[in-house]
């Protein structure tokens, strides 16, 4: 029995064609992939403590944390994105970045503002490394495209980094 058209594309593969070599598409799909889920963990965490923020500073910290997550939450669709335009694959579901994630978690009934904030920082500091480490991974494959945009998300990270640094100096 021949297959028409419409049936073929519905059994094929997900591969997107390129030209990367080798185990390229492996290894920079599961990067991206991993820090995907680390993205993730870091935008809901970044709105919860959005979300539970109190005390003095609320509303400027309720502010800040609202910007960073909405910053954070726009490079999800890029980074997934990018890994279906190389012919990989991406997250799945909620599980999946359960068990790829880096960043913790913090399901605490309570946390103090600073202790927030002190987190956040260094769970953005946390992400600068892994986005440095997935940029390793794109530069060894000449994935020029992946390092360019990975580069950007570097400088943002820091930028949130040093804000939150900021945030929680101690007066002197």
């Amino acid at each position: 029995m021949s297959l028409n058209a419409a049936e073929k594309r519905k059994l094929a593969p997900l591969a997107t064609p390129t030209d990367l070599k080798g185990n390229a598409i492996q290894d920079i799909s599961a990067a991206l992939a991993a820090l995907l889920a680390d993205v993730f963990a870091l935008y809901m965490k970044t709105k919860n403590f959005h979300w539970h923020m109190s005390g003095p500073h609320f509303r400027d910290y309720h502010l800040m944390l609202d910007e960073q997550a909405e910053q954070i939450f726009a490079t999800t669709d890029a980074i997934a994105e990018r890994a279906r335009k190389i012919g990989g694959t991406t997250l799945r579901s909620i599980g999946h970045i359960g068990r790829l994630q880096r960043i913790n978690d913090n399901d605490a009934e309570y946390v103090t503002p600073e202790d927030m904030l002190a987190e956040l920082r260094d769970d953005n500091r946390q992400l600068v490394s892994l986005l440095r480490e997935t940029h390793d991974v794109c530069s060894e494959h000449n994935d020029f495209a992946t390092t360019s945009l990975l580069e950007v998300w570097i400088d943002e990270a820091e930028r949130r980094t040093w804000f939150l640094f900021e945030t929680t100096r101690q007066q002197k």
